[in-house]
């Protein structure tokens, strides 16, 4: 289940519809992170990257990718915009 849907950044709305169970950065993700001993994997960007499309058109995109994504990883997509603190991380 994808998380970004009630989200209102244009960047994560941009990703509601992706196959990867994405979580926006949040308590409910780090502690499933933590309850499931599984690493985050962190996407940041924001709504007009380049790169970010092609991204979510060449990997966030593909059932396959996802798929590993969702079992082994805890995925969290960041707006870079709404969350400037996370991007100089």
């Amino acid at each position: 289940m994808n998380r970004l849907a009630s989200e209102k950044s244009p960047y994560l709305q941009q990703h509601k519809d992706n196959p990867v169970n994405w979580y926006p950065w949040g308590e409910e993700a780090l502690s499933k992170a933590e309850a499931e001993n599984k690493p985050l994997f962190i996407s940041i960007g924001y709504s007009t990257c380049h790169w970010c499309h092609v991204m979510n058109r060449e990997s966030f995109s593909d059932p396959e990718v996802a798929k590993l994504l969702n079992q082994y990883f805890i995925p969290i997509k960041v707006d870079r915009e709404e969350r400037p603190d996370i991007d100089k991380v």
